[in-house]
């Protein structure tokens, strides 16, 4: 049985390609709009399939029911399949090219006949692009670097992708018999925005490493075995992600997580603090030396775990997420601990987006939802009125929101609810840095993110200043994801954020992490100067949908990596004390 989601992704896969197809514009949105009615539903769409009643929902017609009823009961969906046999495969990752409609992607082509992404470039450097009507020299130019972006990280995946292949394959591997220990190393271990190939590492005997490896390569989620060997095993899945699985002795076991952990750089003062205590660490083990300065094997030194060997080294445990060697040796050679964020601190959800604008729920699913996941108040910010294609809000619109907010507080408390809804709103700061609303309006907000939707190419200094003057604006609390970059997409914004985060810190106003892990910006590289500037942030999952307000959780794995503790992340306050942090 197909899920609301998955039967989502099929009509926004026809969408997609009846764009490429070049097939009649109003049909093709006909499906967007129907994925976006079933994808918000609170309820499966099972018992309207079960039913034959899905005409009842709003945005589907007789015949999408009749292709979703099709691909109920086949698997298959006939207009899909068509579509498939008539759009070339290789266009479709052309829709991954940031700035790279389906119009410009169909009339490139038609005209060019290409189909493959470095036929695209190639054709963008040689001119033939310029050449094609709406198109030019700026617009080629702009598409190379794009392509130029994918290609750099394109065999990269973003930190959520990575963690829902990673859970599911260690909670597996953890259920088979020989499994002593496991733990999911490399980049996604330390939290990294995005990630390479996917690292799991086992303690186990040698007799039991065949069992294990035969359950891994064998898993639902493997599309291709890269590799099998007795200690080490790769596999490709579905998503075109590399997994490999390495199997150790439970007594390697430590060693062996501090280096599939890394980094790099991290490993490599470990290995340098080890020499000049005269051991040798590496993936096996610590060992002493002989008298020339060579691993000696038979003079293992004993540790249990990886606190152990830290302690060996005169160190104190080092977070994975932290080891970066940017600052933690110092930290950690006189503190035993970091206070770092932990995801059940978060009280609140804060940036959030409704029906009023671009989001897929009413306000009060919305509030509902962050109940049932336990939250103190839900923080509305939807878009103000410049983001017209984002449905911003006219000022008669707010105030006609403001009331309903009023309303569903009031009707929580009849219910003996302990949550509230504050009322805010993502205001564009505009090219000038000023705010999207008088001051009147601003002023009847309970909150005020400021963000950046257009203009993103503005030169360093000139966006600087943009920002610093929303800053200092007195109704702004937050700046909302300051770069402006998506991931694997879009680089951010030419910002000199070490400038902006002094500026922030001393208007005590916050600099979100934007957890959508298309954003996750503000970038956590700039964690020890938002450490030193005493810098306040929030960690917003910047919610379109219920199940992004889930999104929280990779924004405190970067808030971790930045090193952020509870006491300078607001939405960890109660409901009660971010409201007086919000009125002072």
């Amino acid at each position: 049985m197909a899920t609301n989601e998955e039967i989502a992704d099929k009509l926004r896969e026809v969408y997609n390609l009846m764009q490429l197809a070049g097939e009649n514009r109003f049909r093709a949105i006909a499906f967007d709009r129907a994925a976006q009615t079933i994808e918000s539903l609170s309820d499966p769409v099972q018992q309207y399939i079960e039913n034959k009643n899905l005409t009842d929902l709003k945005g589907v017609g007789k015949s999408i029911a009749e292709d979703i009823y099709t691909f109920e009961e086949t698997g298959s969906m006939p207009v899909l399949e068509h579509l498939k046999e008539k759009v070339p495969a290789g266009l479709v990752k052309w829709l991954n090219i940031s700035g790279l409609g389906p119009k410009n992607i169909l009339k490139i082509h038609k005209e060019l006949g290409i189909t493959e992404v470095d036929e695209l470039k190639k054709a963008c450097e040689d001119g033939r692009v310029a050449k094609l009507p709406g198109l030019g020299k700026k617009s080629a130019g702009k598409i190379v670097k794009s392509i130029e972006w994918l290609q750099q990280f394109g065999e990269r995946c973003l930190l959520s992708e990575a963690a829902s292949i990673a859970q599911p394959m260690k909670d597996f591997l953890n259920q088979q018999p020989g499994v002593k220990q496991i733990e999911v190393a490399g980049s996604l271990r330390r939290s990294k925005e995005t990630i390479g190939d996917i690292d799991i590492l086992v303690a186990a005997e040698p007799d039991d490493a065949e069992k294990i490896f035969d359950a891994f390569v064998n898993h639902d989620l493997v599309v291709d075995v890269l590799g099998r060997g007795d200690t080490k095993s790769s596999i490709r899945t579905g998503e075109g992600r590399q997994v490999d699985l390495r199997i150790v002795s439970e007594k390697e076991y430590p060693a062996a997580l501090i280096y599939f952990t890394g980094s790099k750089e991290h490993n490599v003062v470990m290995r340098q603090r080890a020499r000049s205590r005269n051991m040798s660490l590496n993936e096996y083990g610590l060992f002493g030396l002989t008298g020339e300065g060579e691993t000696d094997f038979d003079q293992p030194v004993d540790f249990a775990s990886e606190e152990d060997i830290y302690r060996r080294l005169d160190l104190h445990f080092i977070p994975p997420e932290l080891r970066e060697d940017r600052g933690e040796f110092d930290f950690f050679e006189e503190n035993e601990t970091f206070p770092l964020i932990e995801l059940n601190d978060v009280c609140g959800v804060v940036h959030a987006h409704s029906t009023w604008s671009d989001g897929k729920y009413t306000i009060e699913k919305m509030a509902r939802a962050c109940m049932e996941k336990g939250y103190e108040y839900l923080g509305i910010s939807d878009h103000s009125r410049t983001a017209a294609y984002a449905g911003g809000l006219s000022i008669d619109e707010v105030q006609k929101q403001w009331e309903e907010i009023d309303q569903l507080n009031e009707k929580l408390i009849e219910e003996g609810a302990d949550f509230v809804v504050f009322k805010g709103i993502e205001s564009d700061i505009l090219s000038d840095g000023s705010l999207d609303y008088p001051d009147e309006i601003l002023d009847g907000f309970d909150f005020v993110i400021a963000s950046v939707h257009s203009g993103l190419e503005m030169p360093q200094e000139q966006m600087t200043e943009r920002f610093m003057k929303a800053i200092e604006h007195p109704a702004v609390q937050m700046i909302g994801h300051p770069t402006g970059r998506l991931l694997l997409r879009r680089d951010g914004s030419k910002l000199d954020m070490n400038k902006l985060i002094d500026w922030a810190a001393q208007h005590n106003t916050a600099i979100e992490i934007n957890a959508n892990p298309w954003r996750l910006d503000m970038d956590w590289r700039h964690g020890n100067l938002a450490l030193e500037k005493k810098l306040l942030t929030s960690i917003n999952p910047d919610a379109h949908s219920i199940d992004g307000i889930d999104d929280i959780r990779y924004g405190v794995m970067i808030a971790r990596k930045a090193k952020f503790g509870k006491e300078r992340v607001l939405n960890t306050l109660s409901a009660k004390k971010f409201r007086k942090w919000l009125e002072s």
